[in-house]
Order: structure tokens, then C-alpha cells, then sequence
């Protein structure tokens, strides 16, 4: 008797913006998949517009795991989602299916596929402190305090990059030592996989999209969404779904610190700042195929790149 081999699973990633979401819904209307959401934002209710969530129409063709689950006042880790993920995969297998994970959010990837750095829970009180030193100082100046204690973790980050800096500062405060020092807890991912990276080869046709997706959302109610986040009393800009790109930024027009426009801009540019971080993740971190996303046979492409697995017997006959 013939030892069935186990089934895979498939990693479809890349940039915000770069059209893995359509992708993903022409992919399982032709193969034997079913899609998980690899999203830090899209995990939130209520957060539709601006986190560019699959509509009503697309999730009836393609329905979508780990999505419009967690209230924006709560919390999501790496460490959640790689368990709800595997949770997941077992699920599709067990159907006789295969999982697509699609999405940009790396860090999720990472601690799902190779498993997460052993750091301490955060401390309320330390980010605090943080944040009202780089209120005074401004994060570019706690960004060269983390680079006289830890190089290679500031090396990693951006002299803008709020989050990231207090959390390694606050690594700092609680360890004694910098975030690089702390090694991670590798596991092998236990399935046969895929990883294809889907990326506009020319990265001003990337930018314009990025700009054109942000004008329309605008134009689709995008600030009447962040404004009745707003007016809950328990939201604020310390809650990880508010500091979502582009929810942060309009939020700071709400509370009077920006014009609109500025906010707008903003939100753009930090759009643009997180697909290149995504790039910088997807080249160093992963062993990936990497298709135009703006050629005629993507889709062709892509099912050919997948017809290398050993998923069905039916992987490679789709009309």
C-alpha cells in the first residue's frame, strides 16, 4: 500500500497593494484551496475601509479565515495568530483541501513558520514612559539611544518607527539587554510549502497604486469609518488596530494635530514606508518565487509555480 503524502501548504505574499488579494480569489476558484488571512488590521471588526477588507461579493466566492473576528479594543500577537493558523491548516487538510495564506503582516509569517523570539510581555507602564520621552524628544532620538545599546536591532529599524523602537527599548528596560541578543525559538514547519511573492517589478507602478487605493478608500468613507472609531471612549492611539496605517493618521487629523490633506499624505507615505519594509522582509527572510504582478499570465504563472507541489491530482487541471 502507498504512503499518501501529507499536504502542503502554500504562502502567497507581498507588499500592501500589490494585488495578492485577487490573486488569491482567482487561485481558489480554479484549485482545491482554502484562504487564511495572514493581516494584522484585517483581523478587526469594524475596520473594513481602510484596511482594504474583502467585501461581501469577494468573501462569498472566496471565503477568508482569521478575519472581522477581534473587537479594536483588543489585542493580536504573532504568537495568537500562529496558533489559530495551525489550528486552520489542520482544519483544510483534514477537508482534503489546501491552505493559502495571503496577506502581508511578515511578522505573522515568520512566527507561523519558523517560530518567534523568547521576549517578555509588554509593561503598560514602561511604553508609557516611552512615549512621553519621544513626545519631548522624538523617536529619531530614542532611535540613536537603541543604536548605542543594540546596533544590529537598530539597524533593523526605522528612526521613524514608533512601535518598533519602544518595543525594543522596552526589551532594554526589562532584560537588561538589547533584542538582538534574545534568540529564537526555531521549530521546521512541518509541511511540505510553496512561498510565492507577488510584486510590481517597477516600484513607481507599486507607489501609484498604493496613492490610488488611499484616494479611494477617501472617496468610499474611509474618515467616516476612523471618526466613529474615534468617538469610542476606549480607543486611542495606544491600541494597536489605531496605529494601523492610515487609521493613525487620520486620526491625528480628528484630534486637530493635522489639515486633512496632511493626514492624507501622510497616511500615503507611511504606506509606501511599510511595502518597502515588507520588500526588505521578503528578500531576507524567505525563499520565495517572485512573479510581476502586473503581467497578463499571473494567474497562469502562479498555477504553474504551484503545480510543482503534490497537492492533488487534480493541481494542474484546472480548465
Amino acid at each position: 500500500m502507498n504512503e499518501v503524502a501529507p499536504l502542503p501548504v502554500v504562502f502567497l505574499m507581498g507588499p500592501t497593494a500589490s494585488g495578492k488579494t485577487g490573486l488569491a480569489v482567482e487561485l481558489v476558484q480554479r484549485l482545491p484551496m482554502d484562504i487564511i488571512s495572514v493581516d494584522s488590521a484585517l483581523v478587526y471588526q469594524d475596520m473594513n475601509i481602510g484596511t482594504a477588507k474583502p467585501d461581501a461579493d469577494i468573501l462569498a466566492r472566496a471565503p477568508h479565515r482569521l478575519i472581522d473576528f477581534l473587537d479594536p479594543a483588543l489585542s493580536y500577537s504573532a504568537a495568537q495568530f500562529a496558533s489559530d493558523a495551525r489550528r486552520e491548516i489542520a482544519d483544510i487538510h483534514a477537508n482534503g483541501r489546501i491552505p493559502l495564506l495571503v496577506g502581508g503582516t511578515m511578522l505573522y509569517y515568520r512566527a507561523l513558520y519558523s517560530g518567534l523570539s523568547e521576549l517578555p510581555e509588554a509593561v503598560p507602564e514602561i511604553r508609557t514612559r516611552i512615549d512621553q520621552e519621544a513626545s519631548q524628544l522624538g523617536w529619531p532620538v530614542l532611535h540613536a539611544r537603541l543604536a548605542a545599546i543594540d546596533a544590529g536591532a537598530a539597524a533593523r529599524i526605522h528612526p521613524n518607527d514608533a512601535q518598533r523602537i519602544q518595543r525594543a527599548l522596552e526589551i532594554i528596560e526589562i532584560t537588561g539587554e538589547g533584542p538582538s541578543v534574545h534568540t529564537d525559538s526555531r521549530h521546521e514547519f512541518p509541511y511540505e510549502s510553496i512561498q510565492i511573492v507577488v510584486n510590481p517589478t517597477d516600484r513607481s507602478i507599486l507607489h501609484d497604486r498604493i496613492e490610488q487605493r488611499f484616494m479611494s478608500m477617501m472617496a468610499a468613507g474611509f474618515l467616516g469609518e476612523v471618526e466613529k472609531l474615534h468617538q469610542r471612549e476606549d480607543l486611542d492611539l495606544d491600541k494597536p488596530s489605531v496605529r494601523c496605517v492610515g487609521y493613525r493618521q487620520l486620526w491625528k487629523y480628528l484630534d486637530g494635530e493635522w489639515s486633512l490633506d496632511e493626514a492624507v499624505q501622510r497616511g500615503i507615505a507611511a504606506t509606501r514606508q511599510l511595502a518597502k519594509r515588507q520588500l526588505t522582509w521578503l528578500r531576507n527572510g524567505f525563499q520565495a518565487e517572485w512573479l510581476d504582478a502586473t503581467t497578463d499570465d499571473l494567474l497562469d504563472q502562479a498555477i504553474s509555480k504551484l503545480g510543482s507541489l503534490r497537492m492533488t491530482k487534480n493541481i494542474g487541471s484546472a480548465p
